[in-house]
C-alpha cells in the first residue's frame, strides 16, 4: 500500500498529470493479467482490490479486480480506459489477493478461473440490452401491426428491456420485427450495465407524524366516517401499534403487506397515502431475518473442559491443531466454547462444513446460541443472499460464518479462528471447474496469512492429517469418550453369502439385519439403513442377449429410477424413457442388475407395510427446503426407517436410532483407488455414529460377503489406530500421500486416437523436464469418456520435501503448453488437478 500512496502523492506535482494504469484480474480463461488505462478523474480514487467495470473484447464489459497500480503501459497493445469505478472500500482487501494468487500457484490455475470462484456472480455486473424510440421518428409510413404495438408503446415510455418485447406482441421469435424497425430508423437499441446484487426492500407505512395527538386522530375519524374501508384500516393501524401512547413506535410503522393481510383494502391504503393520512416508505432488510429462540450452550462435561484447555495450550505452540474425537464425542459443544472465546476477543471466525445442507441441525443450533452473528454461505443461496452475506462479513455484521468450501473467499480482515468439522470429508475437494482447489488444504494457507488458529475435527481423521499430527506438524487432542452416559454401538457383520446359500435372505436384506430392524421398530426406535448408490438399479440387461443401455455421451451403463421410470447418466445428465424391449433382440425380458437406494426403499415398504420408510439422496433433496423437511419429519418419528447414501452419515443426531444397517460395502472397499480402504472406514464409522447415541446402546449391521476382511474387523472394534497403522504402512511402502504429493493430468479430445497420442507425447516430454520426480505412463480411467470426451489420466509423485515444488509445477505447465500448440493436437484440453483425492 505504500507503493500505492506514493503513486498517489505525485498524481498532481506541479502542473503535471501522473498517467496510471492498472493489471485487472478478469474473470477469463487466461493465464494473464490485463492493463487498462486510468482515466486522469479515478486517479486519487483508484484503490488495489477494487471492482472494476472494463471494455473486453468487441461489446463486452466484465467485472475486474485491480490488481496492481503502476505507471507502465502495456508494449504489446494499447490500453484501453476504466470504465468505471464500482465501490470506495475495496471488495477484495490485501489478505485476499495474496490468497487468490496462492491458489492459482499451488493450483495450477488461471488468475480469472480463482476470480470466478471468489466473486459471488452478484457482485458482477450485467449488461441489458434496451430498445428505445428513436427521438427524429417521424411516424409518417405504414407499419405492420407488430410494429405499431412496439412504437405506441415507446411513444408511452422511455425504454423497454429488449427481452420483454416477445411478451408485448405475443410472440416468441422477434428478430424480423427488430431489424424492420431498425431499418426504418424507428428505434435504437443500447445497452445499459447494471450490478446484479439489489437489496431487498420492504413497503412500510406509517402514520402522518403531524396526527399523533388524539384530537388531530379524532379529527381524521370524523372525517372517515362515511368511509368504512379507510377507517378500518385506520383502526387496523392502531390495533397493531398504539402510537398514542408510545409514539415513537410510529417512526417504524408498518409493513404494507401485514394490513393487507389483516383484511385491508389496497386500494383504500393508497387513498389514504394520497391523502396525506399515512406515508409509505422502502425499508431495506435482511434476507435473513432471525427467528430462533435463543438458548445458552450445553455446560461442558469435565472431560470436555479438559480438551479445551489442551487445545488452548496447543496453539500456543502450533498454528494447527488435530481433534480426535469418536462420534457422539460432544465435538460440537468444544467447537462452540472455542467460537465464543475468540468472537469474545474481537476476532471472526470461519466453520467450514463439507456441505451445508447435510449440517441443518448443526445451523439451527449454533443460530440459537450465537444469534444475529451468524452468516450461512453455501451455493444453494441466491445471488443476492450471497452478496448480503459478503457484505455482512465485510462490515463486521457477520463475525462468525458456518459455510462450505467458497467461504475461504469471504472479505475476512480480522480472522481469529478456522474450525474444519469432518476434516476427512473428500467433497472440501473442488473437482469441477478449475480451481480445483482443496478447502481443507487452503483453509491452512488462509489462516497463516491472517496469523490465526486452525482447527482440524473428526472421528475419522485423514491419513494425512493424523500422520502430520503423529509427525508432531500439528498439535493433536484425542477425546475418546461419548457425550453423557452414551457408549459406542455394537458392530454385527451379516454373511450374506452364508444367508443365500441357506435362502434366509429376502431380497437384498439378510435376515440377521430384518429381524434387527422388525426388533427395533416394535421398541417404537428408528432405524437408518445406508446404501452408497442412488437409483433403482445400477443397470439394466437382457436376459435373452445380455444387451445392457449405455449413455450415448459417457462410458457408463445407464442407471434405472423407477420413480420417474427412466434411465440416466449420473455424470452428464442424459435420461431416456425406460425401453419396453430390447434394442438389441427385442426380447421383452429386461432384467434391473444390483440395486440402489430407490429399490431398497421400496423393498422395505413392501415388507413393512405399517411403518413409514422414506429416502434421503440427491433426488429427493433437490429442493431448497426438502432435504431440512426430511431431517424434522425423523427427528420428530414422523417417519420410522429412512433409506440414504452418504447423506445420512454426516452430522446428523437423532435421539431415537437404535438401528443402522450398511449395504454394499464390499463394492466400497474394492473401488479401484488407493483410498477405497479409508474412505469406507471413515464412511462405515460415520454412519454407525447415528446409532444409539444416548443411554440405550445402538447396533450396526454391516452386509458382507467377506466377514474375514481385515478393515472389517478394525471398524467392528472401532479402532481408528489399528487401521491407520495398517494404512500408513501401506502407503510408504507404495510410495502414496503422505509420503509424496500428487499431480494428475487428465487428457481429454472428442476423438479417443487424439487424447491418446497428446497424453504420450506430454509424457514424454515430462519424463525428459522432470527427471527426479516419478512420472507414469498414461492410462484410461475406470470412465473412459465423460461428456463426449475420451480421457486420459497421467500420474506424477512429487517427493514432500521436495523444494522446487514451484519449478516443477512450472515445467509440468510448459510441457503442457508445448502439446497443446501443436497443430496436430487441436482441440486438445489438459486438466491440472493437484492433490487429487
Amino acid at each position: 500500500m505504500a507503493k500505492i500512496d506514493s503513486l498517489q502523492s505525485m498524481l498532481f506535482d506541479g502542473d503535471e498529470r501522473v498517467t496510471l494504469f492498472v493489471d485487472i484480474i478478469l474473470p477469463v480463461p487466461v493465464p494473464k493479467l490485463f492493463t487498462y488505462r486510468v482515466p486522469n478523474e479515478f486517479n486519487k480514487l483508484i484503490t488495489e482490490g477494487q471492482r472494476v467495470i472494463v471494455p473486453f473484447g468487441q461489446r463486452n464489459v466484465l467485472t475486474g479486480v485491480i490488481k496492481h497500480i503502476h505507471q507502465n503501459p502495456p508494449k504489446e497493445y494499447e490500453a484501453r480506459y476504466v470504465l468505471d469505478i464500482l465501490e470506495a472500500t475495496p471488495a477484495f482487501n490485501s489478505i485476499m489477493l495474496k490468497f487468490l494468487d496462492w491458489i492459482g500457484a499451488y493450483y495450477m490455475a488461471n488468475p480469472g478461473d480463482v476470480l470466478n470462484v471468489a466473486m459471488p456472480s452478484g457482485l458482477k455486473v450485467s449488461s441489458e440490452s434496451l430498445v428505445q424510440l428513436n427521438p427524429v421518428y417521424a411516424k409518417d409510413e405504414l407499419l405492420a401491426s407488430d410494429e405499431e404495438i412496439v412504437i405506441d408503446y415507446l411513444a408511452a415510455h422511455e425504454h423497454i428491456p429488449f427481452q420483454e418485447i416477445p411478451h408485448l406482441v405475443g410472440k416468441k421469435n422477434i428478430s424480423k420485427l427488430v431489424k424492420s424497425l431498425l431499418e426504418k430508423e424507428a428505434i435504437l437499441m443500447f445497452d445499459k450495465i447494471k450490478e446484479r446484487f439489489s437489496p431487498k426492500t420492504i413497503t412500510y407505512v406509517r402514520l402522518n407524524p403531524g396526527l399523533l395527538t388524539e384530537n388531530e386522530l379524532q379529527s381524521v375519524f370524523e372525517r372517515l366516517s362515511k368511509k368504512s374501508k379507510q377507517e378500518e384500516v385506520l383502526l387496523s393501524y392502531l390495533r397493531h401499534l398504539p402510537v398514542l401512547e408510545n409514539p415513537s413506535l410510529n417512526e417504524k410503522g408498518i409493513k404494507k403487506e401485514a394490513l393487507i393481510l389483516s383484511g385491508c383494502s389496497p386500494s383504500s391504503i393508497k387513498t389514504l397515502e394520497s391523502n396525506n393520512i399515512i406515508e409509505s416508505y422502502q425499508r431495506i432488510e435482511s434476507r435473513f431475518e432471525q427467528n430462533l429462540n435463543t438458548e445458552e450452550a450445553h455446560p461442558l462435561s469435565g472431560e470436555q473442559k479438559e480438551i479445551v484447555d489442551q487445545l488452548l495450550a496447543s496453539f500456543e505452540q502450533k498454528p494447527i491443531a488435530l481433534l480426535h474425537g469418536i462420534t457422539g464425542s460432544g465435538k460440537t459443544e468444544i467447537y462452540i466454547e472455542l467460537i465464543q472465546q475468540v468472537l469474545n476477543n474481537g476476532q471472526q471466525v470461519l466453520f467450514l462444513v463439507p456441505e451445508i445442507a447435510l449440517t441443518t441441525q448443526l445451523v439451527v443450533r449454533l443460530k440459537k446460541i450465537l444469534g444475529d452473528l451468524v452468516g450461512v454461505y453455501h451455493s444453494r443461496f441466491s445471488d443476492n443472499e450471497r452478496v448480503e452475506v459478503w457484505q455482512g462479513v465485510q462490515t463486521g455484521k457477520y463475525p462468525f460464518v458456518i459455510g462450505v468450501r467458497s467461504s475461504l473467499f469471504l472479505p475476512f480482515n480480522n480472522l481469529g479462528l478456522i474450525i474444519i468439522d469432518e476434516e476427512h470429508e473428500p467433497s472440501y475437494k473442488q473437482m469441477d471447474p478449475s480451481p480445483r482447489y482443496h478447502a481443507r488444504d487452503a483453509a491452512l494457507m488462509l489462516a497463516s496469512l491472517h496469523h490465526s488458529r486452525v482447527l482440524l475435527g473428526s472421528a475419522t481423521p485423514s491419513i494425512e492429517s493424523y500422520y502430520h499430527a503423529q509427525q508432531g506438524k500439528y498439535g493433536f487432542v484425542e477425546l475418546n469418550k461419548r457425550y453423557g452416559d452414551a457408549i459406542l454401538p455394537k458392530i454385527e457383520i451379516a454373511d450374506i453369502a452364508h444367508e443365500k446359500k441357506k435362502k434366509t435372505i429376502k431380497g437384498h436384506i439378510t435376515s440377521q439385519l430384518f429381524e434387527a430392524i422388525g426388533s427395533a421398530l416394535s421398541k417404537d426406535k428408528q432405524v437408518i439403513i445406508f446404501q452408497n448408490r442412488r437409483g433403482y438399479a445400477p443397470y439394466l440387461s437382457c436376459g435373452v442377449c445380455g444387451w445392457t443401455p449405455h449413455c450415448p455421451n459417457c462410458d457408463v451403463s445407464l442407471t434405472y429410477h423407477m420413480y420417474k421410470n427412466e434411465l440416466r447418466c449420473h455424470y452428464c445428465g442424459y435420461a431416456e424413457a425406460m425401453p419396453p424391449t430390447c434394442e438389441a433382440c427385442g426380447s421383452t425380458e429386461i432384467n434391473t442388475i444390483n440395486y440402489g437406494t430407490e429399490q431398497l426403499e421400496e423393498s422395505l415398504k413392501l415388507l413393512l407395510p405399517e411403518n413409514k420408510v422414506a429416502r434421503m439422496d440427491q433426488d429427493t433433496t433437490k429442493g431448497k427446503h426438502t432435504f431440512e423437511k426430511l431431517i424434522d419429519d425423523f427427528s420428530n418419528k414422523r417417519i420410522d426407517l429412512l433409506v440414504g447414501t452418504q447423506m445420512v452419515a454426516k452430522g446428523l443426531d437423532f435421539d431415537h436410532v437404535s438401528l443402522v444397517g450398511i449395504f454394499d460395502i464390499d463394492r466400497m472397499i474394492h473401488f479401484p483407488d488407493f483410498r477405497s480402504t479409508e474412505r469406507t472406514f471413515q464412511l462405515a464409522t460415520q454412519v454407525a455414529g447415528r446409532a444409539g447415541r444416548r443411554e440405550e446402546q445402538g447396533l450396526v449391521i454391516i452386509q458382507s460377503y467377506n466377514p474375514e476382511l481385515p478393515l472389517l474387523r478394525h471398524i467392528i472394534k472401532h479402532d481408528y489406530k489399528a487401521f491407520y497403522e495398517e494404512e500408513i504402512e501401506e502407503r510408504q511402502k507404495f510410495y502414496y500421500p503422505p509420503f509424496v504429493r500428487l499431480i494428475k493430468l487428465t487428457i481429454r479430445h472428442k476423438e479417443a486416437r487424439l487424447a491418446f497420442d497428446a497424453a504420450y507425447q506430454l509424457t514424454d516430454l515430462l519424463k525428459k523436464h522432470i527427471t527426479n520426480e516419478k512420472v507414469y505412463r498414461p492410462i484410461q480411467p475406470v470412465i473412459g469418456k465423460i461428456r463426449n470426451k475420451y480421457l486420459q489420466d497421467i500420474l506424477i509423485k512429487v517427493d514432500r520435501n521436495t523444494v522446487h515444488l514451484n519449478q516443477v509445477k512450472l515445467e509440468i505447465w510448459k510441457c503442457a503448453q508445448h502439446v497443446l500448440a501443436s497443430k496436430e493436437l487441436k482441440g486438445v484440453q489438459i486438466i491440472f488437478n493437484v492433490d487429487p483425492v
